[in-house]
């Protein structure tokens, strides 16, 4: 899955990315297992819907260290390298931004109907953020297509209106969505990778530093809590892969790679140990981004890392995840995919039968769909379509 990279966390991204679009169609489902959705908020405990997300943010701080120093080695400065991590920031915040107001829009003041609203804003994601040649269809500079992108938001923006207690409103940060998550765990935890550089004991101390702002979220002995934008919970599992990942750089460059596996399921054990002994305290919630509930997602992706590295990197077995490729390597388009296949879905007045959205026979839908996005996906690809920020 790329000469350069490791195989393991294509394959443990491009999985990761296979459940969220499964999960996320489970919503169309009915008598399914309780444990494939999310708990409440007031529930002790969690189901499958509950780890990918954060599965997810543990992933993207597997690959910053690579990415950075990528850069570096292409002689960016670090200069250079803020602007990249500012730019990927706000292009996370922009489409999170615009993904959530999409659901709290007010379809019956548009100029048209919230199917095409939802068309035209995704539409507008794959200009801007395309990767282009140095021509389109031999012709067409790219800053024309991503000038034309801009121009669609601006207009979705100008245009909106959305459900207010008493009356319409424009735009709002109601939340920052789910790519706006992540790109707030991108910043905080890249800032602190171009800081630091690769010295995991000080990446160990930020990671703590993290864990206990997500715990001073549930006590405040000072009074005070102290918020970096969104819970410190989202922070500490981006910075817990960015620290797997230091640690294996730095073992590396050591020639002690065979302490790796050990490390990893010496951290595993750790941050399950923290979520068994916070959990008489917070309980495990998503919803409520718990220390337990953030220790156990975190133990969980580091464990499901260690089986896929000794699969894919020490014995070079990872042909099994050639068909689900594209979504470890073009994650944000796949994530997107789902967006058009929606709104062509509903525009087509086609409805399934209860009989395939129903039980496990409605669970095997969901998961062929998600397969099926996933091929959209590199064919896509194929047609040199394919978003990178």
């Amino acid at each position: 899955m790329g000469s350069n990279r490791l195989k393991s966390i294509d394959i443990l991204r491009a999985l990761t990315m296979l459940l969220m679009i499964f999960v996320n169609d489970l919503w169309s489902l009915t008598d399914i297992p309780e444990w494939l959705e999310h708990k409440a908020a007031d529930e002790d405990g969690m189901g499958l819907a509950d780890v990918v997300f954060p599965a997810f943010l543990f992933i993207v701080g597997l690959s910053i260290p690579h990415a950075i120093k990528a850069r570096m080695r292409r002689g960016d400065s670090k200069l250079l390298v803020l602007r990249h991590i500012a730019e990927r920031t706000l292009a996370l915040l922009i489409m999170g931004v615009f993904m959530v107001n999409l659901d709290n829009i007010n379809a019956e003041n548009l100029l048209f109907s919230r199917v095409l609203w939802q068309i035209l804003m995704t539409t507008a994601f794959f200009l801007i953020w395309n990767v282009y040649g140095e021509r389109v269809m031999g012709r067409i500079p790219p800053w024309i297509m991503k000038s034309l992108g801009w121009a669609i938001l601006l207009f979705l923006a100008i245009t909106y209106t959305g459900v207010g207690e008493e009356e319409s409103q424009w735009m709002r940060f109601h939340w920052w969505g789910i790519l706006g998550l992540i790109g707030w765990g991108y910043l905080v935890a890249a800032l602190t990778y171009l800081m630091i550089g690769n010295r995991p004991g000080w990446l160990a101390l930020a990671l703590l530093a993290l864990i206990l702002l997500n715990i001073n979220e549930f006590i405040t002995p000072f009074n005070f809590t102290v918020k970096l934008v969104v819970s410190a919970s989202n922070h500490a599992l981006v910075m817990g892969g960015v620290l797997v990942t230091s640690v294996m750089i730095a073992l590396k460059e050591r020639e002690k790679m065979q302490l790796l596996v050990p490390f990893l399921m010496g951290f595993t054990a750790l941050l399950m140990l923290f979520a068994f002994l916070t959990r008489p305290a917070w309980g495990i919630s998503k919803i409520m981004a718990t220390p337990s509930w953030t220790a156990i997602c975190a133990g969980i992706t580091a464990l499901s890392f260690v089986v896929i590295y000794l699969l894919a990197d020490r014995l070079n077995f990872f042909r099994w995840a050639d068909p689900i490729k594209p979504a470890g390597t073009s994650t944000l388009t796949c994530y997107l995919v789902p967006y058009f296949v929606y709104a062509f879905g509903e525009l087509s007045g086609i409805t399934l039968p209860d009989a395939l959205t129903t039980g496990w026979i409605g669970i095997l839908k969901s998961l062929l769909l998600a397969i099926l996005i996933i091929q959209i996906t590199g064919l896509l690809g194929r047609l040199k379509i394919k978003l990178k920020i």
